[in-house]
Formats: C-alpha cells, structure tokens, sequence
C-alpha cells in the first residue's frame, strides 16, 4: 500500500492500515525519540505518544512527495518531544544567549584523531551534554535542520541555537581531547544499554 492509501486508510480509522502504518515506521520513529530522549524507557513513551497523535490527527495531513509521510510523523514526534522538554524547563535553562558565552571555541580533534574514537564513545559523549546543547546538536548535525529551522521548532533565537551548537562542539571536543589523552573518563566503552 503506498504512503497516499495508508494516509488515507488511516484516517478513516482503519485498523490493518493503522497496524502497518505503526509496523511501517515504528522502529524509525522510536530511534528518532531517542535521540532527543534521556532514556529508552522516555523514547517509547514519545514514540506511542507521537502514534496516539498521529492516528487522530491523520486527516490533516497532505501528501506531496515519496516521504512525505515519514517527514510528516517525524515533525509530530519532535513537536512533542521539544513540548515535554519545555514542560519540564530544561532546554530554557540550558540554552544560552550568544552574548554571553566567554569561552573562546575550542580546538577541535582533526578527523583522523576523531576516527580513532569508538561510535559507542562518541554516542555517549553527544548523550552527556546538556538537554539544550543535546538537542541542538542533534537538530543541526544529524536531522540536518537550519538554525533558522531550530529557532522556530524551540522558540528561541537564531543566534541561541548557533550557540548552543558552538557550546556542544566544544564540550564534544574536549571530551574527544580527554578520550584520546586517557582522561576523564571517557577510556572505557559504556554499556550499550546507557546510550
């Protein structure tokens, strides 16, 4: 069934449709959950809260192009993973104006030292930082948003967003720099079950 006819099934509240809908793009939403999750657990809370919305609110949406579907329950996941992060007043905290960053950047590892760095590692690192910067960072690195785009999904600055990218480079940086040095750490590969 293409992405059109579940859509539309869907709204019509047709169970099967729904169950391939859910066996479809569960497995991909739920990664996308935890990547703005603090934890597995808080991962499938979003993802069968996304699906809850998803199934009440399918009428709304309108096909435009093959994805779109996907694109479309991506953006509702998010919207309610940035609400619960808003609810629980930790991105605010975390986020921080342009203006008042002292640090200089840091130096980043070049990209050879960077490949000696196990995934697991690097997971873990990009896990530990701050919600704000966490969030960022995965807005911009990974989803490919603009800072533009970011702005407007947290409701904070332009200027915010690029900051708060610039804190989690460095702190990634420095965690990189602590790794390579046997410092901080960072020297054992966490269970995987923490990420």
């Amino acid at each position: 069934m293409d992405e059109q006819e579940l859509a539309r099934r869907c709204a019509q509240g047709d169970n099967a449709a729904r169950r391939e809908l859910y066996e479809t793009y569960g497995s991909r939403l739920l990664a996308l959950c935890r990547r703005y999750a603090r934890d597995a657990a808080e991962a499938e809370d979003l993802m069968q809260d996304a699906f809850v919305k998803i199934f009440r609110v399918i009428g709304r949406f309108r096909w435009t192009r093959p994805g779109s579907l996907y694109s479309w329950m991506a953006r509702v996941a998010l919207n309610l993973a940035f609400d619960s992060a808003r609810k629980r007043r930790r991105l605010g905290r975390e986020l921080v104006e342009v203006e008042n960053l002292a640090e200089g950047p840091a130096e980043e590892p070049g990209y050879e030292e960077t490949l000696s760095v196990p995934t697991e590692v690097i997971q873990a690192m990009i896990a530990a930082l701050p919600d704000g910067y966490r969030t960022v960072f995965t807005l911009y690195c990974i989803d490919e948003l603009s800072h533009k785009e970011i702005a407007a999904l947290l409701g904070i600055r332009e200027k915010s967003s690029s900051a708060s990218l610039a804190r989690a480079r460095a702190s990634l940086a420095r965690s990189i720099r602590q790794y390579l040095n046997g410092e901080g750490g960072w020297s054992s590969i966490p269970d995987k079950k923490e990420l």
